[in-house]
C-alpha cells in the first residue's frame, strides 16, 4: 500500500482509515499539528457505540502534552487541546 497523504488542518476524520491504524495515527497527527502550530483538534471518532471514540479517549490520556480533551457537542467527536513544543 503507498502512503496517503492527509491534510494537517486540525481535524482528523477516522472515518477514513482502518480502525487498527488508531493506536499510531492518533499521536502521529497531533505531533504533526503542534509542529505546525495548531494546538486545538477535532478527531472525528463517530457515535456508534463508542468504541472508537474510547480508543480515541485512551490514547489521549497517555499523551503528556495533551492538556485536556472533552467530547464535542454532537459526541461524534472529541476536542483536544494541545500544548506547544517544548
Amino acid at each position: 500500500m503507498e502512503p496517503v497523504e492527509y491534510p494537517i488542518n486540525g481535524v482528523l476524520d477516522l472515518h477514513q482509515f482502518q480502525p487498527s491504524d488508531t493506536h499510531s495515527l492518533v499521536p502521529e497527527y497531533l505531533e504533526m499539528c503542534r509542529e505546525k502550530g495548531i494546538y486545538r483538534v477535532q478527531i472525528i471518532h463517530g457515535k456508534g457505540i463508542g468504541v472508537q471514540r474510547e480508543i480515541v479517549h485512551s490514547i489521549l490520556k497517555k499523551i503528556p502534552w495533551v492538556i485536556d480533551f472533552s467530547l464535542s457537542g454532537s459526541w461524534g467527536s472529541t476536542l483536544a487541546n494541545l500544548s506547544p513544543e517544548d
